[in-house]
């Protein structure tokens, strides 16, 4: 099956919409199909009529229309919008992993801003800012019922300029006002470096235009600095996503077939019903990227470590290395974004993002709203799983689409922590400094060492509770990687 064009296309740009956005490009618009239903057509016509003539002060036509679309297409779900010439800018910009911000990936929750997770090495994340901050205000602004394109569109700005966020924070009286100096923001996609003698560390921060490339480059200095590498750890915590093409490509480096499905997609159109292969026309649309890849990525054994900030290309990767027992899968439960955006263009500077089909792994397993399961559960911390007490996840989202076949009450995240819980999570979170992840006393990472190493893994206790004392940490189960299996004959 051929790439066309169009199939190049975003999968989860935290960075610019807040919660990780997939979309697929395409320049073509929507054929009409069914009839259009002229009584409300006209119903829209006459509202528009009464605001021109009627309305306490004059309406831009621009103004007016702009918003109707984009109210329409708003609430469909979450990740559905119209971007207007600015956003489309900005759009652009954070595809190449570059934008003047503060750093955070936000999402709405019961009409406030909510913080998923500051972004690594930002002002946002220097200032202290974290999971489950709600935002009240931006420069004094309320945001009740504030969009996230809107708050981001407040929250951008030229470098060195200031903007005010007001924090509020569960489980404290009073809000927190913080004044944060914007900055290009540079997302640096993969990071690598041998953890220990024997054992590396992988880390892709964001899907983008360069993450394959740089995964070729830091993949061949590993295997230059220690050519037997016993173990890999492919870190994509709080990976919220990017371009459909680095899933695919992330996904092939360490498949040992080309012609595995890595994921496929099902919608109400022709186009959005696709199988999307580990050949290099899927994942490069020039040269290949790939080329020349160390041997020993196809078969070194490896974990995927996950939790509840790793959406949509994350959740892609880490679904087809599951599926086909490449990795085993460590940490929580993905975020559960696993549906497509396809990009259409309305004029030169104007589109809409329009969700028109679910994310399905190799074996056909729904990521949208469910997420990724690991294989195992290992918290945040030794003191259980803090951060993920605070964390929104998919299924958490007002509109939110289900998977399908399924009502969304039933797709909401298991074990949702109490509000005791979450004060508690918040309480033991506040003087510590964030997880640095690859560090020293990174606990998910050691625990992923010691599963190379056939020693016992602490085991997910849940979430810490000042009425219950900690249940004592599991012991490792004797996970043994599993041997490598060819792919099904199709």
């Amino acid at each position: 099956m051929g790439m066309k064009a169009k199939h190049f296309g975003l999968v989860g740009v935290g960075v610019l919409v807040g919660v990780a956005a997939s979309f697929q490009l395409s320049a073509h618009a929507q054929k009409a199909g069914a009839p259009l239903p002229l009584d409300e057509l006209r119903q829209l016509a006459d509202v528009y009529g009464l605001i021109k003539t009627d309305y306490v002060e004059p309406v831009e036509d621009k103004k007016l229309l702009s918003e109707a679309i984009g109210g329409m297409v708003a609430s469909l779900d979450p990740h559905s919008v119209y971007l207007d010439p600015k956003a489309f800018r900005d759009m652009r910009e954070a595809v190449q992993g570059k934008f003047v911000g503060v750093g955070v990936e936000i999402s709405n929750e019961d009409g406030y801003i909510k913080v998923v997770s500051p972004i690594e090495d930002t002002p946002a994340f220097k200032a202290g800012i974290k999971p489950g901050d709600l935002i009240t205000r931006i420069d004094n602004v309320p945001v009740r019922n504030m969009s996230s394109d809107e708050a981001i569109k407040r929250m951008r700005g030229k470098v060195g300029s200031k903007v005010t966020l007001t924090i509020a924070r569960p489980g404290e009286d009073k809000p927190w006002v913080v004044p944060i100096a914007r900055q290009e923001i540079k997302v640096v996609s993969v990071k690598a470096k041998m953890v220990e003698p024997g054992y590396a560390w992988l880390r892709i921060s964001q899907f983008q235009e360069n993450t394959l490339d740089e995964l070729a480059k830091k993949t061949r200095e590993l295997y230059a600095e220690q050519p037997d590498i016993k173990g890999l750890v492919l870190d994509l915590r709080n990976d919220p996503g990017g371009l459909l093409p680095g899933a695919i490509g992330v996904s092939a480096a360490f498949l040992p077939q080309p012609d595995q499905v890595i994921v496929s997609t099902k919608g109400q159109i022709a186009d959005s019903n696709q199988e999307f292969y580990g050949r290099r026309e899927f994942y490069a649309q020039r040269g290949d990227p790939l080329a020349g890849l160390p041997a020993g990525l196809k078969s070194v054994p490896m974990v995927v470590l996950v939790n509840g900030g790793s959406a949509s290309a994350s959740e892609i990767v880490a679904g087809a290395l599951q599926d086909y027992q490449r990795a085993i899968v460590m940490g929580s439960r993905t975020f559960g974004k696993g549906s497509v955006q396809t990009l259409r263009q309305l004029s030169e500077d104007t589109a809409i993002k329009l969700t028109t089909a679910r994310y399905y792994t190799p074996k056909g397993r729904p990521i949208q709203a469910t997420g990724i399961e690991p294989d195992m559960r290992v918290d945040e911390s030794a003191e259980g799983d803090l951060l993920n007490a605070l964390r929104v996840r998919e299924a958490d989202l007002q509109r939110h689409l289900a998977a399908e076949g399924e009502k969304k009450e039933a797709a909401s995240r298991d074990q949702n922590p109490s509000l005791a819980q979450q004060q508690r999570a918040l309480a033991l979170l506040k003087d510590r400094k964030p997880i640095e992840f690859g560090g020293q006393d990174d606990f998910q990472l050691a625990q992923a060492i010691k599963h190379f190493k056939g020693l016992p893994v602490q085991l997910a206790r849940g979430v810490p509770d000042e009425d219950k004392p900690a249940p004592a940490p599991l012991p490792g189960a004797e996970h043994k990687l599993p041997e490598l299996k060819a792919p099904p004959k199709k």
